[in-house]
Order: C-alpha cells, then structure tokens, then sequence
C-alpha cells in the first residue's frame, strides 16, 4: 500500500467509513502494533466476514487481539475499531449461534464477540484510565497517547453502529451492545444518549445474570447518578462486598509497601 495515504480515514466525528473504504484508504503498514506493524491485518480483517465459522474465529485472534495486547491502544487499534463497527451489520453474522458440536463448545457468536471487543477497548481509554494515567494533566497525558486520543476521539462513531443493536431480537447482542457503549457515551457529543442507555441498563438487570455485564451496567448508572439499591439483588450485593474488601486489602498493602514492609502477607 502507497505510503502516501490517509493513516486512517474518518472525516467527522460522527462518520463511520464503510468496511471497503477502511481497508482501501488506511495505510495498514505504517500503524503499529505489539508486534510490528499492521502490515497483515486487511487479510485478517476480512476474514471476520468469512460464512465459515472456523474461519472467523481466527480471524478474531488475528484481527482483535493482536492489536489489543495487555489492555493497551496501539496506532493500528483505531482503524481496527471503526473497521469492526462498520461490519456489525454484516449479513454473516444474522445466523451466527453458540453451539456445541459434539463435546467441543464454540465460543459466542461473532458478533456478540465483536462487541464485547469494542466494549473492553473503550474502556481501556476511558475516562477512568485517563484519570489515572494523567491526573490533573489530562491533556499533557493525552498529548503523550496519541493513540489513546484518537480513540476518544472516534468514540462517536463507534457508537452509531454499537447503539443499532440495542434492539436487537437476540438478549446476547443487546446485552453486548450495552455494555460496549456505556464507556462510549463519554464522549461530549453522546452524554445525551445516558437517559437511553439507563433504560435498556434496568432491562439487563432484570433479565441478565451474566456477572460481568452487571458489574458494568451497574458502574455505569453510578456515574450517571443513578441510585442503584432498588435494582440489586442478593448476588449484586455481595458481589460489590467482596469487591469493597478486595480494594481495601489492597489498599492496606500498599500503605505497607510504602512504610518499608507489609501490612499483611503479599498475595505471591
């Protein structure tokens, strides 16, 4: 690919490019990743789209992950994610089912694994993770993430194509779509959308037992000042107990890491 095109093409904040467009216009060889550059990952890319389910879950490991290592936002990242959201309507997904073949259990549909994608990479740049990555100095932090800002700054768009499958037929992708716009509507231009999103967070918990989609739906309402307390059941609270004890161990521990020892035995 020449050199000599855009990184990545996305001319407004709320314009997501088409699937074709990213591919054809964004400079794959130039973006870095964990392991080099973005040289391979068009290949990969399209692949997610393929009709054989085989063939999409590896190309999840080498589309998604690779440009995702260890919670962190890489140059190639970006146009990953907007490459991801602008295949989410993609007719090789309509069918998509976890099944079990045998005594082998196929992982979740794509698309359910495409949002849930999306979802942990906004919160890898969330405003939490900016927060405690510059403090008072966001936009010196920021400065320094360029990667990170471009993130931010994508997050509209990401999110026109996340908020369709809201009202999806499937509770799975619904539950997904949730959860993956909840850090997206950080965004300035999306902080509308919160009184939405709470609705559809109260029909997850009314529904859902999934842990970790709680988990989310709860610190989102949170943040929005919702009160929450009518809405937790039994395993919700002692969920947020055990959480309590384990920020305050390890709170205990690191005051004792920084008085010259232990306050308790390391968890080696």
């Amino acid at each position: 690919m020449s050199h000599s095109r855009r990184r990545t093409e996305c001319p407004h904040p709320t314009d997501l490019p088409s699937a074709d467009t990213l591919l054809e216009t964004t400079d794959w060889a130039s973006l870095g990743t964990p392991c080099g550059t973005g040289e391979s990952l068009p290949a990969a890319l399209v692949r997610l789209t393929d009709p054989d389910p085989a063939v999409r879950e590896s190309a999840l490991r080498g589309a998604l992950w690779a440009v995702t290592h260890q919670n962190s936002i890489y140059e190639a990242t970006v146009p990953v994610a907007l490459y991801v959201a602008a295949i989410l309507d993609h007719p090789a997904f309509a069918t998509d089912r976890s099944r079990h073949d045998g005594e082998t259990s196929r992982p979740g549909p794509t698309l359910v694994r495409l949002l849930d994608w999306l979802g942990d990479t906004a919160y890898d740049a969330d405003d939490e993770c900016v927060a405690l990555g510059g403090g008072d100095h966001v936009e010196e932090f920021l400065d320094e993430c360029p990667e990170m800002r471009e993130f931010r700054d994508a997050r509209p768009a990401l999110f026109s194509a996340v908020r369709t499958h809201l009202g999806h037929d499937r509770a799975d992708v619904r539950h997904a779509a949730l959860v993956a716009a909840i850090p997206l509507i950080e965004h300035p231009l999306l902080l509308v959308h919160r009184a939405d999103l709470a609705d559809h967070a109260r029909r997850l918990l009314a529904t859902s037992t999934d842990r970790r989609r709680r988990d989310r739906v709860f610190d989102g309402l949170r943040a929005w000042g919702h009160d929450i307390s009518s809405l937790e059941n039994a395993s919700d609270i002692a969920a947020r107990e055990h959480y309590a004890r384990l920020r305050a161990a390890r709170a205990s521990w690191g005051a004792g890491l920084q008085g010259g020892g232990y306050s308790a035995e390391p968890p080696f």
